[in-house]
């Protein structure tokens, strides 16, 4: 029996969660569908977005790349998906190309041929034999707004309004309020369907205020995530970025229930050693209706990543439950 899963984020935190989904597809008989933010205004993606207008590629292309196929050809595909040209010596910085992955340009390259950009998305994911479907959160660019009290570390007691999803990722100081602009974004109708026709839906990891919590913001896209029949799965992060700096583990999922207060969770997944002591966290987790699940699921070496093999073996006994 096919179970249906739609994951949702943005980014790295993203692209660890399919890469991980990837690996249970054969025992548990997965059909995979991410959905996308599309709020990135930095880098290549927000010169792109700023020069060419669309959706901005990066995260998009990411997610298309953790699905990719094992074939040697479409691994070549991915890999050319991921090169990043660099600065030629001698051209300096008004080299148009430097900086952009091949990717986003291909992306970019499809959305305008196409004039629609999951037909895009669709496409591109043919070219890498991707094993799961990809889907922005809306056909169309959002802004990301918060109030962050502390931006300035010279004056604490100060709230200001930062814009745009790099400067929120970076900044300092404590997020008070999160917007999307336009305020109500349309969501994209194909998430919404999927969404509804879904078995699981799965949030995290990834950057909290700017590619986890956007999806609630969506009006029609958080509709139909409160009204789905899915059940849901919350996985933490292993450690605070900036952005969430000051924020414990029971906080983040504070904030779910913050921007969705209807929202129910069914599980909640976190490594033990990045939780420390449970008991908070399983509060948090009770209160919107979830068990915590503790698992080890970071690499070996240390640092603050998901291990893809480790989290997929965490998942199956979660996603195989009462099938």
């Amino acid at each position: 029996m096919t179970t249906r899963v739609v994951a949702f984020g943005g980014g790295h935190g993203l692209s660890a969660s399919l890469r991980a989904l990837r690996r249970c597809a054969p025992e548990l008989d997965l059909e995979i569908t991410a959905v996308v933010t599309v709020g990135d205004d930095g880098g290549s993606s927000g010169r792109l977005r700023a020069e060419r207008g669309g959706l901005p590629p990066g995260d998009l292309r990411q997610a298309l790349v953790a699905l990719a196929g094992d074939h040697p050809a479409t691994r070549r595909s991915a890999g050319l998906f991921q090169h990043r040209f660099t600065e030629v010596p001698g051209v300096g910085p008004g080299d148009g190309l430097a900086g952009h992955a091949v990717g986003n340009l291909v992306l970019v390259g499809l959305m305008e041929l196409l004039g629609d950009p999951v037909a895009a998305l669709e496409h591109a994911g043919a070219m890498l034999g991707s094993v799961g479907r990809v889907l922005p959160m809306s056909c169309q660019p959002v802004g990301i707004e918060a109030r962050v009290r502390g931006a300035d570390p010279d004056r604490p007691d100060d709230v200001r309004t930062l814009t745009g999803q790099h400067q929120v990722a970076v900044a300092t100081g404590r997020v008070e309020a999160l917007r999307l602009t336009p305020g109500e974004p349309e969501a994209c109708p194909e998430a919404v369907e999927a969404i509804g026709a879904a078995d699981w839906l799965i949030f995290g990891p990834g950057s909290w205020y700017t590619s986890v919590l956007p999806h609630l913001l969506v009006p029609r896209l958080a509709d139909a995530i409160v009204s789905s029949p899915a059940r849901r799965l919350v996985t933490l992060n292993l450690a605070a970025e900036k952005e969430t700096l000051g924020l414990s583990v029971a906080d983040h999922l504070a904030a779910l229930r913050w921007y969705l207060p209807e929202l129910k969770v069914d599980h909640v997944l976190a490594d033990a050693k990045a939780v420390g002591d449970p008991e908070p966290v399983e509060r948090a987790a009770e209160s919107l209706g979830a068990r915590l699940v503790l698992a080890p699921v970071a690499v070996t070496d240390g640092t603050p990543r998901h291990d893809p093999a480790a989290l997929g073996a965490a998942l199956v006994p979660v996603l195989g439950a009462d099938r």
